[in-house]
């Protein structure tokens, strides 16, 4: 969930971006880099593919994802700085004499879901779907994150993440403007961009992105499609189900997958 970026905000790094760009052959280092300072010496990223799937009927919207997101990278607190959160849909029935077979649809995410949601207002009588969809990042193929990005500080990880090297970022916001969705946001302690990186910090050593390992009903389910373990869930669970992606009319190719996601999630 992206906090707004000002156009004062672009225009004043303006000058960063034009330096920035002096800068671009470097960019290709970027990528080698950074992965070799966060994951463990003998991680070979050509050596896997990670891949995020969510269950949409199965979430409960607990929010423990959000809460356990934020503790894990160090989130700043604010109520509109997230990496992943939960949003609640409410689907009314239609109004007497209306010809659709829905009615008014209603989305919120109170504190990102974080702590549960509060009861509805809406009459329960007047409620044709109610249910709860998380959000990160979508991991897109052809992200519009990196091909904005002056200087390469966001770039595609050849197993699967879409990551951001804080140490090159500039701040520019251009890269939080481009996402279609709503998953950057800009870090007010650093001043860079920062978004879900599946918790590549643990991932890259074996672990699980913390929402996943908290979750209690396993609505989220990660793995990696080159290493595939027994009764591997993230395999079974792409063959068992229809799988979504989120707005794919935008071309992105997103790699975060979706069953039962409803037509009206966007």
């Amino acid at each position: 969930m992206s906090a707004p970026v000002s156009r004062r905000r672009i225009l004043a790094t303006l000058g960063g971006v034009l330096a920035g760009l002096a800068a671009l052959p470097l960019a290709k280092r970027i990528k080698q880099m950074f992965i070799t300072k966060v994951a463990p010496s003998d991680y070979d990223p050509y050596q896997h593919k990670w891949l995020m799937c969510v269950d949409v009927d199965k979430c409960i919207g607990c929010g423990l994802c959000a809460d356990a997101c934020k503790t894990e990278n160090h989130v700043p607190e604010a109520s509109h700085y997230f990496r992943t959160w939960v949003e609640r849909y409410i689907i009314k029935k239609p109004k007497a004499g209306e010809l659709t077979a829905r009615g008014e649809v209603l989305v919120d995410s109170p504190n990102g879901g974080r702590g549960g949601f509060p009861p509805t207002m809406v009459p329960k009588e007047e409620i044709l779907k109610s249910f709860f969809v998380p959000k990160l990042c979508n991991l897109c193929v052809d992200s519009p994150c990196t091909q904005v990005c002056p200087v390469g500080a966001t770039f595609d990880s050849p197993d699967g993440a879409v990551l951001v090297d804080p140490s090159y970022c500039i701040g520019c916001g251009f890269c939080i403007q481009a996402c279609p969705y709503g998953c950057r946001f800009m870090n007010p302690e650093t001043n860079t961009a920062e978004k879900c990186t599946l918790c590549y910090h643990r991932i890259t050593r074996g672990l699980k992105p913390a929402c996943v390992e908290i979750c209690p009903t396993q609505a989220r389910v990660f793995g990696d499609l080159k290493n595939p373990i027994e009764d591997d869930p993230l395999l079974a669970f792409v063959q068992k189900n229809k799988v979504n992606t989120l707005k794919p009319h935008l071309g992105t190719n997103a790699r975060l997958l979706y069953a039962n996601l409803d037509k009206e999630v966007r």
